[in-house]
């Protein structure tokens, strides 16, 4: 038939013009992945795992520090059940990390997974030979060395989902959440004070609840935006090297956002499998010692619901900013 101009048919082209998804920007690739789509890679990837090597160390050495310097054992039994949290997280976070690093170029499912648990066993293992070699050689020393193991492990095998973009998101957002909480605490005095810090114990636990809700709301919106960022960035790079690869879509910044929150409930699962022993040693010294494990406990569990919930919402806000407007049909052709 012959398309003359004003006939029926001139409108109709050959092909259906596709319409941009709803809240795609014109022009840009579908967040739907597609049969030719290509693996993205993680931007940064060395770097990061390098930071969180740093990280790890640094948490390693100030366990160490804190313990050597406790005048009885007691006290030092204590001290390791308190830092522990802290070396685990930073232990999934390394492990997660160099084995994302390592991984980075692989497309193969299964030599992905296989070399990032390897990675992850690596890092667990100079780990705990860090441990072994300038820690007391007790039982104390074996549990953060053998946890520190395990967490490495785990955090390497979780870095061989297919989507290493997310996974440097949640690593990145953990490590910077967790690097956050190291600079409040120096701000937790004056928060305590000015919470209603009195000389009742009473006035005393409830500041300090405060506090703990105030740091794990921060730490929750540090962790969505890091994250957020990350995946922005991840996506420009691949937009420019290769036009080819899949957009992310709205659950990979929902994932990368809750991240944080998810490795920190993560940790509380390793330390009360892996580390119960020392938790149980550090609550059976006294009385008091047994309240302030079960608090410290729920205290964790708590945070990392907080963070959980705040990063996945902060991050998914985000993102919903950078959409555009939905497409609108034309009302023509419903007249039609």
């Amino acid at each position: 038939m012959s398309k003359q101009p004003g006939s029926s048919t001139a409108a109709e082209p050959d092909q259906p013009a596709t319409e941009p998804t709803v809240g795609t920007p014109a022009g840009s690739p579908s967040d739907a992945p597609t049969a030719g789509g290509r693996l993205a890679h993680a931007p940064g990837a060395l770097v990061l795992a390098v930071l969180s090597l740093a990280w790890l160390a640094a948490m390693l050495w100030s366990t160490r520090a804190a313990i050597t310097s406790a005048a009885a054992g007691v006290t030092a039994l204590s001290l390791s059940a308190y830092a522990l949290p802290g070396v685990i997280t930073a232990a999934l976070v390394a492990g997660a990390a160099v084995a994302l690093a390592a991984t980075n170029r692989l497309d193969r499912v299964t030599l992905r997974f296989l070399v990032a648990v390897g990675a992850g066993l690596l890092v667990g293992l100079a780990a705990a030979l860090a441990v072994n070699l300038t820690y007391a050689d007790n039982a104390t020393t074996n549990t953060i060395a053998g946890t520190t193991v395990a967490a490495a492990i785990i955090g390497g095998a979780a870095a061989g989902a297919r989507n290493a973009r997310v996974v440097g998101g949640v690593a990145a957002a953990t490590l910077a959440a967790q690097v956050f909480v190291v600079l409040f605490s120096r701000a937790r005095d004056p928060l305590s004070d000015l919470f209603g810090a009195g000389d009742t114990q009473q006035s005393v636990l409830d500041a300090a609840k405060w506090v703990s809700r105030t740091e794990s709301l921060l730490a929750g919106l540090v962790a969505g935006l890091v994250a957020y960022l990350y995946l922005a960035w991840a996506r420009r790079r691949a937009e420019r090297r290769d036009a080819a690869v899949a957009a992310l879509r709205w659950p990979a910044y929902l994932v990368a956002g809750a991240g944080a929150g998810l490795l920190l409930l993560l940790t509380e699962v390793i330390i009360r499998v892996g580390g119960r022993g020392l938790l149980d040693l550090a609550a059976a010294l006294s009385e008091a010692d047994e309240v302030a494990q079960t608090a410290l406990g729920t205290s964790r569990v708590d945070n990392g619901i907080w963070v959980l919930f705040v990063g996945a919402l902060t991050a998914l806000v985000l993102f919903g900013r950078t959409l555009g407007p939905r497409a609108v049909e034309d009302e023509d052709e419903s007249d039609s």
